[in-house]
């Protein structure tokens, strides 16, 4: 797969590639909507419920890093049309459910193929636009269906559950990937891989997994376990200790899973501890605010979609051209500080919004803001991401940077509903009532979120460089290690 091929096809194959990511981002919020009908559908309990979501995430962070290496190894477009196929075959296990168990095995198997899609999908993108200009704006559709996704999961997961059953939120997925793996086999050009000079390193493979799933498995169950409980700790030191195994055997391996001198690339390791501070930031707000919208305002799930309705749209337009237009015109360093500087200020309003209703004063400025902020800066950060690896390495650079977003976010959501639901506990316990409480609890979050963001903007515009002598040798020094 190279620059050469014909241009309509590029553009087609790039539909064909972001409705299968639309399959996964819409998978990811859908199913949030309709928790409480699989609650009484299935009988699940408050704490065994948690597992439709936690089996999802826990397999998808996991088998990130291994997806990409795959598709690395043995051709992105072998590996996406994989991923798709098993992940529509688990949305059917999914549709079909009648018990607890079988779902909640099919979502972990949603998860593995939502990881080998997301990976393939941005390595194919890459892979396929090589010029700069064009690049931006691929890398722009792409932002766009990710942006977009979120909200149209949360109105089409009201209205299917509404209208029909909570078995359509997965159902739906059929169609959509049947028709994703029939035109990807021919809109989507082969690519050959390296497999027939570089093998699979299985020891390394399996200790990151490992090491991903427990650090995973300890951050969602943190707040209910408790971060100082046994669980939590032990699966923290079990999750080090596999990954210093796992660096121990990268270092001496012939064809190692993560060439070490891949993190001498100074953009790709700057924009992946962007990637972990603006995750943690997005995520919290996402659902923060849902709740704040809810609980606080008293908004219903209808509400709650057409509230982030604004944002997704400010996203979408910049996604689809505007926010490559300031990448060609500005490089990455402005647009990421710009974009992620809006995002913290976006969250500040929110830390500042009253118990009372705030739509025009508060929620709907910060909509704003954040859209601003994240359609600007979300291409920016990919591209710095993925744009020094050699095209045979795309692969593994977005697992690595696609793990960064998911752990990041995981990681911000546990530790910044940790910090409300402590300080509204406080409050409550104080003798303030549960609203005005609830609502600082909010305040807080939102509070470090912005500071999450603020961090992030100061990185990006300090660390991120031009192709530097570094960054070269670095590419000379993975070529050669994988060339062995």
């Amino acid at each position: 797969m190279t620059a050469a091929t014909d241009p309509r096809r590029r553009w087609l194959a790039l539909i064909v590639l972001c409705l299968g990511v639309l399959m996964i981002v819409l998978d990811t919020t859908i199913v949030n909507v309709a928790l409480p009908s699989i609650r009484e559908d299935l009988r699940f309990t408050e704490n065994s419920l948690v597992w439709v979501v936690n089996a999802y995430m826990l397999t998808f962070g996991g088998f990130l890093l291994l997806g990409g290496r795959l598709g690395d190894l043995y051709g992105y477009r072998r590996v996406f049309l994989a991923g798709i196929a098993l992940f529509t075959l688990a949305s059917l296990a999914c549709g079909l459910a009648r018990s607890q168990d079988v779902l909640i095995g099919a979502r972990a198997i949603q998860g593995v193929g939502g990881a080998v899609v997301s990976a393939g999908a941005l390595s194919l993108i890459m892979n396929l636009f090589t010029d700069a200009v064009e690049r931006a704006k691929a890398m722009g559709v792409y932002g766009f269906v990710c942006a977009g996704g979120g909200t149209l999961g949360v109105l089409l997961g009201g209205l299917l559950t509404s209208a029909l059953s909570w078995h359509w939120i997965f159902l739906v997925n059929l169609p959509i990937g049947v028709g994703v793996y029939a035109v990807a086999r021919t809109w989507v050009p082969r690519d050959g891989g390296s497999a027939q000079r570089a093998r699979l390193d299985l020891a390394g493979a399996v200790t990151i997994t490992a090491s991903t799933m427990c650090a995973v498995y300890a951050i969602v169950n943190g707040n209910q376990a408790g971060w100082t409980s046994s669980q939590s700790v032990g699966l923290l030191a079990a999750a080090s200790c596999l990954f210093a195994v796992f660096l121990s055997i990268e270092a001496q391996a012939r064809h190692p899973l993560v060439p070490l001198a891949l993190f001498g690339l100074r953009n790709l390791a700057t924009a992946n501890v962007i990637g972990v501070l603006w995750a943690a930031a997005m995520f919290a707000w996402f659902f923060i605010s849902a709740l704040y919208l809810q609980s606080v305002l008293g908004y219903n799930a209808l509400r709650v979609g057409l509230a982030f309705l604004p944002a997704n749209l400010i996203m979408a337009a910049f996604s689809l051209g505007l926010s490559a237009k300031l990448v060609v015109r500005f490089g990455l360093k402005a647009p990421l500080a710009v974009g992620l500087s809006l995002a913290a200020l976006g969250l500040l309003l929110f830390a500042y919004a009253p118990a009372a209703d705030s739509l025009f004063t508060h929620v709907m400025p910060g909509m704003v803001l954040l859209g601003l902020g994240a359609g600007i800066a979300f291409n920016p950060v990919l591209l710095a991401a993925l744009g020094d690896v050699e095209p045979h390495q795309t692969g593994l650079a977005s697992g690595v940077v696609n793990t960064s977003f998911m752990m990041g976010g995981a990681l911000g959501l546990a530790v910044l509903a940790s910090l409300a639901a402590s300080r509204t506990q406080d409050l409550v316990a104080s003798g303030i009532g549960e609203p005005l409480a609830r609502n600082a609890g909010y305040h807080l979050a939102f509070g470090t979120g912005a500071c999450f963001a603020a961090v992030a903007a100061v990185i990006g515009l300090w660390l991120l460089r031009p192709r530097t002598r570094a960054a070269t040798q670095a590419r000379d020094d993975i070529a050669e290690w994988e060339s062995v």
